[in-house]
C-alpha cells in the first residue's frame, strides 16, 4: 500500500524544511525504516497513537500506512504544519494535528481511552518526555505501550540493568514502573541531517503495578541523592537525606557500604520506604 505522496525529500524542499538544531531535529526520509518502527509500535493492530515531534511526517505516513486508526501529533515547528496538512488529506479523519509543545499538552485529557506512543523524539526533549510519562501521578498510565527513538546511550540507560555502567536512576525509574527492551539501532545516514550519534528504537510496557512497592517522590529523592555520588557507598551519599541514614539503609535490609550501581529496583524501593 502506497500513499500517494510525494518523497519525503520533495516534501522538505518544498516546503523549506531545513533541520533546526535549535528544536533538536533530525528527519527519518527513508519510508522502509519508518514502517519498520511502525509495524514495531503495532500499527498493523489499528488503535490510536501518540506522535511527538513528527516533522515533514515519515513516520507519521508510516503508521497510517501500517494501520493506525488514528494519530494524533504534536508539531512544535509551525513550518511542518503545510505538510501535514497535505498528510492529513491524504488520509481522511485519521491524523489529527495539534500546533504546540508537547511539554505542555494534558495526555490524560487528550487521550481518556488510551494511546499508544510512537515517536522519533527530538533529542533536546525525549529524555524530559520520557520521564514525564513513567511519573504520571495515575497508574496505570494514559500510554498503553511507548515506541520511541533515542540516542543508543539513552537506550543504553533506559533498559539497563544493575551492575553494569549505564544503570541509573532513568534505569531504576524505567524498569519500576515499565518493561523495557532496544529493539533495534539506527544508524545516522538514515537522517536529515545525520546526527554524530546512533540512535536506538526503545519499546516499553507500562506495568499495571510498579515493580515494588514505595512512592514516587521518595524514590526520585533517593536516587537522586544515590547515583548524584555513584562511586560511593549508600552510607555516604545517602546521609543528607536524614541524620540516621546508616540505621535507615540497614533498617531496608541493605550493606550501607554497598555501592547504588549494584542494587536492584526492588532494594531502591525499600530504601524509598524507610525514607519517606
Amino acid at each position: 500500500m502506497t500513499d500517494h505522496l510525494p518523497p519525503l525529500r520533495d516534501v522538505i524542499a518544498k516546503f523549506d524544511l531545513a533541520a533546526k538544531k535549535s528544536l533538536g531535529q533530525n528527519f527519518l526520509l527513508d519510508l522502509n525504516l519508518t514502517r519498520k518502527i511502525a509495524r514495531a509500535a503495532g500499527a498493523d493492530e489499528g488503535g490510536t497513537f501518540y506522535e511527538v515531534g513528527p516533522g515533514p511526517g515519515g513516520l507519521t505516513r508510516a503508521l497510517l500506512l501500517e494501520g493506525a486508526a488514528k494519530v494524533v501529533a504534536v508539531e512544535r515547528d509551525s513550518r511542518c504544519l503545510p505538510a501535514l496538512a497535505e498528510i492529513a488529506a491524504a488520509f481522511p479523519g485519521r491524523l489529527d494535528v495539534i500546533s504546540g509543545d508537547a511539554m505542555k499538552v494534558d495526555e490524560a485529557a487528550l487521550f481518556p481511552q488510551g494511546a499508544r506512543i510512537a515517536a522519533n523524539l527530538p533529542y533536546n526533549v525525549g529524555t524530559a518526555l520520557l520521564i514525564e510519562w513513567l511519573s504520571s501521578e495515575t497508574w496505570p498510565p494514559f500510554w498503553q505501550s511507548c515506541t520511541l527513538m533515542f540516542q543508543k546511550e539513552v537506550a543504553q540507560r533506559i533498559v539497563a540493568r544493575p551492575g553494569t555502567e549505564h544503570f541509573g536512576r532513568l534505569s531504576v525509574l524505567a524498569g519500576w514502573r515499565a518493561t523495557a527492551k532496544i529493539l533495534f539501532d539506527v544508524s545516522p545516514q538514515a537522517f536529515v541531517p545525520p546526527p554524530k550519534i546512533t540512535s536506538s528504537v526503545v519499546r516499553l510496557e507500562p506495568r499495571a503495578e510498579p515493580l515494588a512497592p514505595c512512592d514516587l517522590h521518595s524514590l526520585e529523592r533517593v536516587t537522586a541523592a544515590a547515583f548524584g555520588q555513584r562511586r560511593k557507598m549508600l552510607r555516604q551519599s545517602l546521609k543528607g537525606l536524614a541524620p540516621d541514614a546508616e540505621a535507615r539503609i540497614g533498617a531496608a535490609g541493605l550493606d550501607p557500604t554497598a555501592r547504588p550501581e549494584d542494587l536492584p529496583i526492588a532494594a531502591f524501593a525499600a530504601l524509598a520506604r524507610v525514607f519517606a
